[in-house]
C-alpha cells in the first residue's frame, strides 16, 4: 500500500489500502487484493491500476451506469 501511495495512485495511505482491497490495483498484470503484498524492487515499475477497474478505463461502475441510464431516460422524455 505504501508503494501505491508513493506512486500517486492514491490520495492517502488509507485510500491505497481501500483500492487494493477492492481489487483496483495490479502488479505486472496480476490483480492484488492483499495490502501487505510484498513487491520486489524489479516489479515496482509494474504497479498500476487494473485494466478491469472503472478507474483504469474498465467497465463503468454502479454510479456511472445509473447516471447514464438517467441521462438516456431524460433524452427520451424530451423527444
Amino acid at each position: 500500500q505504501t508503494k501505491v501511495y508513493k506512486q500517486d495512485l492514491a490520495k492517502s495511505i488509507h485510500h491505497a489500502r481501500v483500492l487494493i482491497r477492492q481489487r483496483h490495483i495490479s502488479v505486472g498484470g496480476q490483480l492484488v487484493n492483499v495490502p501487505s503484498f510484498n513487491v520486489r524492487t524489479s516489479s515496482e515499475k509494474h504497479i498500476d491500476i487494473s485494466a478491469d477497474s472503472p478507474y483504469g478505463q474498465g467497465a463503468p461502475g454502479r454510479v456511472a451506469k445509473k447516471r447514464a441510464a438517467a441521462k438516456a431516460a431524460a433524452v427520451d422524455d424530451d423527444e
